[in-house]
Formats: structure tokens, sequence, C-alpha cells
């Protein structure tokens, strides 16, 4: 159990340490806390023994460790008041009812990653415990159809699809009524599977075009099933601003992690609230942290992450987070 003096002190070199990524002096502290340099330096060493202060060996001064951070974290950090300059450049992409709701997350973490100049991901679990209530089409202008995919769950997904002149809008609607009636009920990720072994087998039966109508609706369902997969990456570079990453091999060695898929699917969360990850414990690399949260709108679902070093400004970017998340409907869609 540390002291209020001893907190105080690991919060001011958390902070200070973030902001300019230069180890912090007991004259520093000082100035701040108004105590001798004697009994800060005493309860440095103190800090240092519990391991949550580390020595610099490039210059004077201590900075914080791991597990600094996370006692930051856990015990120490208040969420920082969002400037109205960022709330403003959010709500725009909120209020724009041109965009969809991957559109609307994918414009907000792009917007993140540019104020922080930190990585940030979205990594869409799609609606993959949703079931296929119903499939309707909107005949469009030269050949192009609108595709709504609707799902127990009231989950929809709108696709344009382009057919050949030679195929008429009744073969179409013969094809969608036959989906409907023979993969209805069916979880969308077992959707391809179930086109293939019902559908396929009889399609010819009953629509002339058949191939191209089938193909064209298979590589559709294939596309909306695979955004349980999808990452969305921005950002990737903004690690080579960061001072302690300019060894080459740090950076080698974070740029491999985020080119392995498997890896980045281990950023998936599925707690509530917002969820801190310091250094080892973010899954990634011992050298950064992942803040990141789950949301559930109307059956779709997926992990908003972000990614930087262990200098990170934990207290802005849970704000950040934890307004989008707000914003987007996911406080209330939670199960």
């Amino acid at each position: 159990m540390l002291s209020n003096r001893q907190e105080n002190i690991l919060k001011f070199i958390v902070e200070e340490y973030i902001k300019s990524a230069k180890p912090i002096s007991s004259h520093q502290i000082c100035d701040s806390l108004d105590c001798s340099s004697a009994t800060i330096r005493n309860e440095m060493v103190y800090l240092e023994e519990l391991k949550l202060l580390e020595k610099n060996h490039f210059a004077s001064g201590r900075i914080p460790s791991e597990k600094g951070y996370k006692y930051y974290v856990e015990n120490l950090m208040q969420p920082k008041h969002m400037t109205g300059e960022d709330m403003l450049k959010l709500q725009t992409i909120f209020h724009n009812n041109t965009l969809d709701l991957n559109d609307t997350i994918k414009k907000s973490i792009e917007l993140v990653s540019e104020i922080t100049n930190y990585t940030t991901v979205v990594l869409g679990n799609g609606a993959k415990d949703n079931r296929l209530k119903k499939v309707e089409i909107v005949p469009l202008e030269d050949n192009k159809i609108l595709t709504m995919v609707i799902t127990d769950k009231g989950f929809v997904e709108h696709k344009n699809l382009y057919l050949p002149k030679n195929v008429s809008t009744e073969e179409v609607k013969k094809t969608v009524d036959l989906i409907n009636k023979l993969v209805v009920g069916t979880p969308l990720d077992e959707i391809s599977e179930k086109l293939e072994y019902s559908v396929k087998p009889i399609i010819g039966k009953y629509v002339r075009q058949h191939e191209l109508i089938y193909n064209t609706f298979y590589d559709a369902f294939s596309e909306i099933t695979n955004k349980e997969n999808d990452v969305h990456f921005v950002g990737r570079s903004n690690f080579l601003k960061q001072p302690e990453f300019s060894d080459v091999e740090k950076i080698k060695e974070i740029f491999s992690k985020f080119e392995d898929v498997n890896c980045i699917r281990e950023i998936a969360e599925d707690k509530n609230g917002i969820n801190v990850y310091v250094g080892s414990d973010s899954e990634l690399s011992d050298e950064v942290s992942v803040v990141k949260t789950h949301y559930n709108i109307d059956g779709e679902e997926g992990t908003i992450a972000i990614i930087g070093p262990k200098r990170m400004e934990y207290d802005r970017v849970v704000s950040l987070l934890d307004y989008i998340k707000s914003n987007i409907g996911g406080d209330h869609e939670e199960e």
C-alpha cells in the first residue's frame, strides 16, 4: 500500500514521462509537490524497490516500469476531459446519416489515430451469431440490384450487385425466393455451405441463367459472412513517431505482429467497459499497450482497439473510446 505522497510522486512521474519521454528527476518533483529533494529521492528509491520505477541508464532520473504503469491505470488515473474540438469532430461523424455503422466506426478510429498519433484497429465479429431471416432485392438502374440480407437479430447488410445485361430481374427474384425457402434460419457463417449443398443442385430447375446468378449471390454472401474476420488498421506507421521505437528491430517486431492475423485476432475483447492492457498483458509485445472495448449494436459486434507505446496517454485514450462507445450506441446494447 502506497502513501498519498508516494502515489502523488508515482502519478507525477508517469504523467510527466508520458509528455516528455525523458526521465524525471527529483528536482522536477520538488517544484511540483513542495517536498525536499532528499525526501523525494528516498521515496523514489522505495518506489524503485517495489519495481514501480526504473532507472534510465542513459540519464539521471526515473521512468515508470510496466508495473508502475499498471498501478497508475488501476489506482491513480482519472479519465481526461475531452476537448470541445475533439467532441465536435467526432459528433460530425456520428451525425452523418450517409454513413452506415461500419463506416461510422472506421471514420471514428481514423480520427482517433490522427489526433493521438497512435495505431487504431477495428476487429469486426460481424453477425456470426445471427441467422438468416430474409433476403430482399430492389432493382436499380443499369442491371444493378440492391440486395438486403436481414437476420433474426435485426442486423441488415446492404450489398449492390451488378449482373450481366442478359440476366432478367425475374430470374433474380426466382433465385431470391429459392434462397428464402431453403436457407432461412441458417447461421450467417454457414450460409455459403448451405447454398452449395441445398441450392446449387436444384437451382437449374427453376432459373434459366442459374450459373451467373448463383455465383453472384454466392460471392455476395461470402463477402458478408467473412466480415467477422474484418480487420481495419489505421496509423500503423505512427509507431515511427514514438522516440522509444527508434530501434529498427523493435519496429520490425511490432510490424510483424500487425501482419499476423492470428495475433491481431487475440485483441478481440468480450468484456464490458474499457479495458487497458499494459506491456506483456497486451498479447502483442512487451513494448506496447492496448486499450480496447467491445461493441454490440443491432446484432453487429466487434472490438475497437488503440495501440501505442507503454508511454501512452491512457487518460485521454480511455475518454475517447468511452465517448465513441457511448455515441455509437454500444453501452446500452451490451448484453
